[in-house]
């Protein structure tokens, strides 16, 4: 009884009762300013989801097609929603996506997630837009378009034939071999053929960094984006040290993204970039270099495997080529890349089908009035690459893996696998020209079967086969030459 008199004659709020209700009242208070909008303005149809956590579960466990289309269907060619904590604006009609990327891409700027800016490095490429960006872009440009990187050829086919052999008459996880396989291309053209000592701690520290590169941000000791941020100081560490090593060296071979980025190479532009700035930016693009181009390799194995007669007909375009090498007594070049033409429609139709990209972010860095509706300032756009590709309108019978729709060009603004305007991917020809290679090879060479759960795909933005598409490669038994 004189406990519960006691707690009558207590007043009701003390000092710490009082924050701990006013913290979640402020919270609240965010959400709801975060939805609120003009009411003469007309925000996009659309559902928001539950407060903060929106439609992030649902965006990562669906089959993406069914999670974009279905709100196409429902709400047209633009919509919001609220995913990974912003409030965003999708658009799938090739117009609205030229509109954001091209034609106004001064109105929206490209935006990540905080700990990825933190594990790439703030200086990087994908961070920036204007001057810094422009002249960057010509940088990264100089290092990767067809006229640099025609003498990498032999270079990479050399990476091909010393990677197969390990495969042969064994199961391999695609997706790591591919990583593998397209790191070591990566590093090549960062860092030329000038292999110093430093390349292998180089591509440890890389390992250490993906590991926790899609983990949640949780900076605490013993967590993978702890351990991946450890990584990234070290792995700066070892740049820099290289860096300063390139600065004082003269040598010829030290070619690469690297040497244009130094400003060594007297025909590629001149721009005066730090250690810092040449770090983040190494560290960047051999990040966005080797993990995609790994995803559609492993898509690419997969798509071939499940045509067989495609298969087959990729063999034999790639046997022709087999046998002229043959004669003449040569290794692949340049130009024998360039008459592939259904092994290029192939990868083509890879690019669209599985849509690795399936989206990007921009931000509207100011309210924009677009097609009757409102974007306020500050909300997230996100062109659906993946909803134009698998657009019936434009590529009929979108769910059949079909070359052939690329013996006609697709129409303009409908085919973006590797993005549009000026933040669109300058590593696009690196990445084909590398499948290319690999399958000149690995078709005429090897023959494969799935031998895990083939139509397995684990689900989210970024759909990949179920562990990395398990298979078994052995030699075919006879090899035309």
């Amino acid at each position: 009884m004189q406990l519960f008199c006691s707690s009558l004659l207590t007043p009701p709020f003390s000092q710490s009762d009082f924050v701990l209700l006013l913290i979640p009242a402020l919270l609240l208070l965010g959400l709801v300013l975060q939805w609120r909008h003009p009411k003469h303005k007309r925000l996009p149809p659309g559902s928001m989801g539950w407060p903060y956590i929106g439609e992030t579960l649902r965006l990562y466990t669906e089959n993406p097609n069914s999670f974009f289309s279905s709100r196409q269907k429902r709400y047209g060619n633009i919509f919001k929603t609220h995913v990974l904590g912003c409030p965003c604006v999708m658009i799938t009609s090739p117009v609205a996506a030229r509109m954001v990327l091209v034609s106004r891409a001064h109105l929206f700027k490209p935006t990540y997630p905080r700990s990825k800016e933190r594990m790439i490095g703030p200086e990087a490429i994908f961070f920036h837009q204007g001057a810094y960006h422009a002249s960057l872009k010509k940088l990264v440009q100089a290092a990767l378009l067809p006229c640099a990187i025609k003498g990498s050829v032999s270079e990479i086919e050399q990476i091909v034939l010393r990677l197969l052999p390990t495969w042969e008459n064994s199961s391999i996880n695609t997706l790591q071999e591919m990583k593998r396989f397209a790191f070591d291309v990566a590093m090549i053209s960062a860092f030329g053929n000038n292999r110093d000592f430093e390349m292998e701690g180089i591509k440890h520290l890389y390992q250490c960094l993906e590991k926790g590169y899609n983990s949640m941000p949780l900076d605490l000791p013993g967590t993978p984006f702890h351990k991946a941020m450890k990584a990234r100081k070290l792995l700066n560490e070892t740049l820099r040290g290289l860096i300063a090593k390139r600065r004082k060296s003269d040598e010829e071979e030290s070619g690469g993204l690297l040497r244009v980025l130094l400003g060594k190479d007297q025909n590629k532009p001149n721009l005066q970039l730090s250690d810092s700035q040449i770090a983040d930016n190494i560290i960047g693009v051999i990040f966005a270099a080797h993990d995609t181009t790994a995803s559609i390799l492993t898509w690419l194995i997969k798509y071939l495997h499940d045509n067989a007669d495609l298969l087959e007909a990729v063999t034999r375009e790639q046997e022709g080529i087999r046998r002229k090498l043959f004669a003449e007594n040569r290794g692949l070049t340049w130009d024998d890349t360039r008459h592939m033409p259904l092994t290029s429609r192939v990868i083509q139709e890879t690019l669209r089908t599985a849509s690795i990209l399936s989206f990007t972010f921009r931000e509207a860095m100011e309210d924009v009035e677009f097609e009757g509706y409102f974007i306020p300032k500050g909300w997230k756009v996100l062109p659906l690459f993946r909803s134009i590709h698998h657009c019936a309108d434009f590529f009929p019978h979108p769910e059949k893996f079909d070359p052939s729709r690329f013996e006609v060009p697709p129409k303009p603004n409908t085919f973006m696998p590797f993005g549009n305007g000026v933040h669109s991917c300058p590593g696009n020809e690196l990445a084909k020209l590398e499948m290319l290679i690999l399958l000149h090879h690995l078709t005429i060479a090897y023959r494969w079967h799935v031998t895990g759960d083939e139509d397995g795909i684990q689900y989210g933005p970024f759909p990949v086969p179920k562990q990395g598409l398990p298979i078994t490669v052995v030699p075919r038994s006879k090899i035309v030459s």
